[in-house]
């Protein structure tokens, strides 16, 4: 009997089970994994980006978490020997129309108490020498790390202290016992007082698993990536992002300084075909009748369109593609870009097609649910591992034990 057992072993996952090993350390502690690794899915395919807070609303939980994470994870990454760089980053207009939109993100900046500036296209160039725009901002706390390591730590951590790690056991099904739940797996089974859902892509799956409304369903888009040429590098010194359009959910293509030197360009954002679809010929029937079918997908596709059609186009185009990175830095030709690997976002969608904007976590009458965590989840995932720990209560027996 386990008192608590924790569904995904991706770095949220393992965040929160490093969090309870350490507020219950007499606890039993088990992490569930399907794949025979950590972080195989939205972790090990993430950018690499340390988020600074600055696009998310005031007051939620991204801004609050990603904030904080932006401190803890630079400090995680010294303590354990793992690479990062808190390099900056710019965020560059490049059209007149998105000059009141920047100024809206550096309100916003200091309302979080970020250490931001303002740039003109001189200090631009002295920053990015490659890069073009009309003005921009420098957010100095923004950096890189390798979360695949990160996870790693995380999960060495946690049996360090007692916990055990399970590997190779997709949740099949969930029995509700009189005080426990037992979840039956590819793997064997597991007896649980309290579960802990942070399945990611699968986590709406789960939480109905155990009789829990999720509140919204994961509808999953890649993003495709390609990476500059070793030759062609020097374009890029650190990280440059676009202005985002408030119309358009998703951010836009981007150059990021990985921490092995590769430069990734990218994503586009395009409708996955299968939950884990990093390709168009990854295709899944279940999953992908499950998208077609939720009229939350069709409400969102109707209302952005013509730019979703952008986006595949792009996907389907290099020189399209190639185009895009160009409104940044004109000099990348289409012959500078390699293809490189590609994620898929598990993006909770509500029945009338808005995406759900901060991480949503579900309580059940023995678990708590992550219904929504994407970016940026990394940075943020020590905040969220604790903020999870804090709702889940202690356990009898380790209570009595304890007295």
């Amino acid at each position: 009997m386990y008192d608590f057992a924790i569904v995904g072993g991706g770095i949220v996952g393992l965040s929160v089970g490093m969090a309870l090993t350490e507020r219950y350390p007499d606890a039993r502690i088990v992490v569930i994994e399907k794949e025979n690794h950590w972080a195989a899915h939205q972790t090990g395919h993430n950018s690499g980006v340390i988020h600074s807070g600055i696009y998310y609303k005031p007051g939620s939980y991204k801004a609050k978490f990603a904030i904080e994470g932006a401190r803890l994870i630079p400090e995680f990454c010294q303590e354990h020997g793992i690479d990062y760089d808190v390099c900056g980053k710019i965020i560059v207009a490049t059209e007149e129309w998105e000059l009141p939109l920047l100024e809206n993100l550096f309100t916003r900046g200091n309302q979080h108490g970020l250490p931001i500036r303002k740039i003109g296209p001189a200090e631009i160039k002295e920053i990015e020498p490659h890069c073009a725009g009309l003005a921009g901002i420098q957010v100095k706390s923004t950096g890189i790390a390798d979360y695949k390591k990160v996870s790693a730590t995380y999960a060495k951590i946690i049996e360090s202290r007692g916990g055990e790690l399970k590997l190779g056991c997709r949740v099949d099904r969930l029995v509700h016992m009189s005080d426990s739940i037992i979840i039956e797996t590819t793997g064997g089974d597991f007896q649980t007082r309290l579960l802990v859902n942070c399945a990611g892509l699968h986590c709406d799956r789960v939480a109905i698993l155990d009789r829990v409304d999720p509140q919204a369903k994961i509808v999953p888009f890649r993003g495709e990536y390609y990476e500059l040429r070793p030759d062609k590098r020097y374009l890029v010194k650190n990280l440059i992002y676009p202005v985002p359009n408030p119309a358009f959910p998703f951010l836009g293509v981007h150059y990021t300084r990985m921490t092995d030197g590769n430069i990734h360009c990218g994503p586009n954002a395009v409708l996955a075909l299968k939950r884990e679809g990093y390709t168009w010929s990854d295709v899944c029937m279940y999953d992908m009748w499950d998208s077609l079918t939720y009229k939350g997908f069709w409400n969102l596709a109707m209302k952005h369109f013509a730019d979703g059609m952008k986006e595949v186009w792009r996907s389907l185009n290099k020189k399209a593609f190639t185009q895009s990175l160009q409104r940044l830095i004109p000099e990348v030709q289409e012959d500078d870009l390699i293809p490189s690997h590609a994620g898929v976002r598990a993006q909770a969608l509500m029945p009338d097609g808005k995406m759900v904007d901060d991480f949503l976590i579900v309580r059940g009458d023995r678990s708590v649910h992550v219904c929504n965590a994407p970016s940026p989840a990394a940075t943020a995932s020590i905040p969220i591992g604790r903020a999870v720990a804090e709702q889940l209560p202690q356990p009898a027996r380790v209570a009595v034990a304890m007295s």
